[in-house]
């Protein structure tokens, strides 16, 4: 019964920081337009997490992931993600050009962000899953891979609906692909490979502490119904509700 309370002042004391971040970002970003875009969904998202936490409060952890991920998008959306000078701070403060040290030709930021987003909420997701779905075993660590895999291709159209409706400028810096035709595949890429790797450490760790880590596996692959669905299935409903 302790639990709940201590979530909420973790939520309540990253809303609190959040909150100072968003506001501090939101002063003269360098396209304003661009800003308000990139904020649409994070506003929806807040909202949703707000509403939901009477009913499904996360964990510290979850919030926490979730907290780091919409920070680094704050950033972005400030400088617009192909303009964000991470390279101009590591010049300043180390005295050379991060670019050059790991030999990137672009700016990378939005790259970084799209691994990110499968990094950190690849595990609040599976939260979810295994909290209102039961999702167990072989599942619980796939549902959520597929999700946000899903979601990332999904914020791909929407990016591209975006661009389309709004055109010009706008439409260039909300899409930020750098010239890179092949930039919504490596993004989904990215975005796959961050939620492999969360979902592989969240494996690993389960694998060493949790007692029943191979029945569990072993249950979720064991076939539940033994007959078909389909066609066989709706026969099945039309008898019943004929009787």
């Amino acid at each position: 019964m302790q639990t709940a309370p201590k979530n909420l002042r973790w939520l309540l004391g990253l809303s609190a920081i959040f909150s100072l971040v968003f506001v501090a970002l939101a002063i003269k970003p360098h396209n304003r337009a661009d800003w308000a875009l990139e904020n649409v969904l994070v506003l929806v998202f807040a909202l949703a997490l707000g509403a939901s936490y009477k009913r499904l409060p996360l964990s510290r952890l979850s919030y926490t992931l979730i907290f780091f991920f919409l920070c680094l998008h704050e950033v972005g959306s400030h400088y617009t993600y192909a303009q964000v000078p991470y390279d101009a701070w590591s010049e300043r403060f180390f005295g050379t050009s991060f670019n050059e040290l790991v030999g990137w030709q672009r700016n990378n930021f939005d790259r970084v962000v799209h691994f990110s987003y499968g990094l950190l909420l690849a595990y609040p997701i599976r939260e979810l899953f295994f909290r209102v779905a039961d999702a167990r075993g072989f599942w619980s660590y796939f549902l959520p891979l597929d999700v946000a895999m899903s979601t990332s291709m999904l914020f791909e159209l929407f990016e591209w609906g975006a661009a389309e409706i709004f055109g010009g400028d706008l439409g260039a810096a909300y899409l930020g692909t750098q010239g890179d035709v092949w930039d919504a595949h490596k993004d989904m890429a990215l975005a796959t490979l961050g939620a492999m790797s969360a979902m592989g450490i969240t494996c690993a760790v389960n694998y060493f502490l949790q007692r029943d880590f191979a029945r569990e596996w072993q249950e979720s692959m064991r076939v539940k119904h033994s007959r078909p669905l389909g066609e066989e299935k709706l026969v099945q409903m039309l008898k019943d509700g004929g009787q």
